[in-house]
Parts: structure tokens; sequence; C-alpha cells
């Protein structure tokens, strides 16, 4: 299954009105004693029983509701620190799991992307997902050098809100700063899909409804900083690449992964700014997720974390 993780709350009762998809297009449409949150924030726990619930959610939307027992996989941005790996474990083990591995993105990725990660070589995977963007050099089935970086696709979007608030006087929601970035977004200009745009929201000087035309180069100039935080993460980590595996780099370039590879020119944003080839995997979007489930084929190599099995 593919869902956004994003829960709909009734904060009277305390009740989840709707998981997933459905709880995505509630957001900025619910009465006031419903909200629709993200539980997950930077790829760190933000709301712990929330989060417990959307996994539960999700776990039975896949074994149904019986007492089947089930072993799971989650990625993990590498920058975790103990403390919030432990709270992503006991959040997956209330929601019913029997044990639990984590993976970093990273790796998971280049699992998923097909690259030699297991031999002595050196290959470079650059994921920017929706809250955090990670970049690894992998060699004999782990992270060389890695870097974890809070900014994704997420930020893209705020930025995207905030330009149009800023240079139009408009207040739009983040679903339709997303629209935006989808239809005519771009890493590089006169790369977009269309020059221009219309999104409608809530006009700040006469509180009235308003719609109005945006333009690809505004969009563009709004994605910049986040985009600069992303390629300078980029170019640090090859900073920190020993010599033997950036000779490797330079013959096998960079695979870029993640909702934000999708981002028309960005692909050629680094390849500009690193000098490196940027290839960018077939299908982005669930490049991390196949090579968590390719992780999960081989169990027998990796050890549950620490209190991952349930209490009878």
């Amino acid at each position: 299954m593919f869902e956004p993780s994003v829960v709909a709350i009734d904060d009277r009762s305390g009740r989840v009105h709707a998981v997933g998809e459905d709880a995505r297009r509630m957001i900025g449409r619910t009465p006031a004693y419903v909200r629709a949150v993200r539980p997950l924030r930077h790829g760190v726990i933000s709301d712990f029983e929330t989060t417990e619930q959307m996994l539960r959610y999700f776990i039975r939307r896949v074994l149904g509701r019986g007492n089947g027992r089930t072993d799971v996989m989650l990625c993990i941005p590498s920058g975790l620190t103990q403390v919030e790996r432990s709270a992503v474990v006991d959040a997956v083990l209330g929601a019913g799991a029997s044990r639990a591995y984590l993976i970093e993105e990273a790796l998971a990725a280049a699992i998923g992307a097909g690259l030699p990660f297991s031999d002595p070589v050196g290959s470079m995977v650059v994921d920017v997902g929706g809250g955090t963007s990670e970049m690894a050099v992998t060699s004999l089935g782990s992270l060389a050098v890695s870097s974890s970086l809070r900014v994704g696709g997420y930020d893209f979007d705020e930025a995207i809100a905030r330009s149009v608030l800023d240079e139009d006087g408009l207040l739009i929601g983040l679903e339709q700063a997303e629209a935006l970035k989808l239809r005519i977004g771009a890493a590089l200009k006169g790369t977009s899909a269309a020059e221009d745009d219309e999104v409608a929201g809530r006009d700040v000087g006469v509180g009235l409804l308003r719609r109005t035309s945006v333009h690809a180069d505004q969009v563009h100039a709004a994605l910049q900083r986040p985009l600069q935080q992303i390629t300078t993460a980029v170019s640090e980590t090859l900073e920190r690449t020993p010599p033997e595996l950036s000779a490797d780099l330079a013959t096998n370039g960079v695979t870029l992964v993640g909702g934000g590879a999708m981002l028309p020119g960005f692909d050629h944003l680094l390849r500009r700014e690193t000098g490196l080839e940027v290839t960018v995997d077939d299908d982005p979007l669930t490049t991390v997720a196949r090579g968590a489930g390719k992780a999960l084929g081989q169990l027998e190599h990796l050890r549950p974390e620490a209190g991952s099995r349930r209490r009878r």
C-alpha cells in the first residue's frame, strides 16, 4: 500500500477519524475540533500516541484484523539519536508488531536502486524525501559517509506558500502549494512543465477569497533556499568521502531518489554543483520502500532492535 503519514483526530474524544490519503484530504478542511496532523516531522516522532495509532491502522490494512504477528522494517534518517530510535521501535511494537528492524533510509535507497552497495566500490545515493534529505556513500554493505538534513519536500511547499503570501498577499494552504510545485515547480529555470498556474486563497488585506496567477519563475525563486541547503549538504558529504571512494564516484556518479527527485531540473542542478553524473531512479517515490522490502528478505542476517520481542 502507498499512503501518506497523516492522521485526522477528533480533539473532543481522541478518536481517529481517518488515516493516510483520507486524512490528507482533510488538511485545512476540517471543523475546529478535528485536526489533520503529520505525527512524523523531519523523520522524528513528534506525537507518539498518534504515530502508534497510524502504524496499527497500516499493519491491519495489510494483515487484516486477525491475531497474525509480523516483523516490521522501518526506514529511519541516519542522524537519529538512540532515544529517537527507541521511540520508533516502541511505537511499532505498540502497534502490534512482533519484532522491529531499523534500516537507514540511505542504505535502503541504495538497495532499492540496485546499487552495488555490498561490493568494495563506492556508490552515492541522495534521497530527498518529505521531511528529510539523506545523502550517503555506500561500500561493503554499510554507509561509509552519510549526512542527514532536515529539509525536504514539505519545506518546498512551505517556501512556495510563503512566497505567495509575501508577493501576492494571498494565504494558501500547503496542499495548494504542493499542487503549484507539481505543476510549475522546477529546480532550474526553463525546465518547468508550464509557465504559470492559478491558485485560490484568502486575501490577507480584505479577508475575502481571491484567485491569482503564479508564474513559474516565482515558484523557482521560492525553491532556491531549500534546494541550496540540499546541494550544499551533498557537496559537504563528497568532501568527507575518502579518496579511493571518490574515484569510484567519478565513474559511477550519483543516484537521486525520493519524491524530490521528481522536481524538474533537480538532477541537472546536482550535476552542475557536483560535477558528477546524476541518475534519477526509475520509480524514485518507492525506492526506499522497495529497498526495505528486499532487506526484509534477508532477516537471517539482521538482528532485531533491543526490546523488540513482544511480551506475552
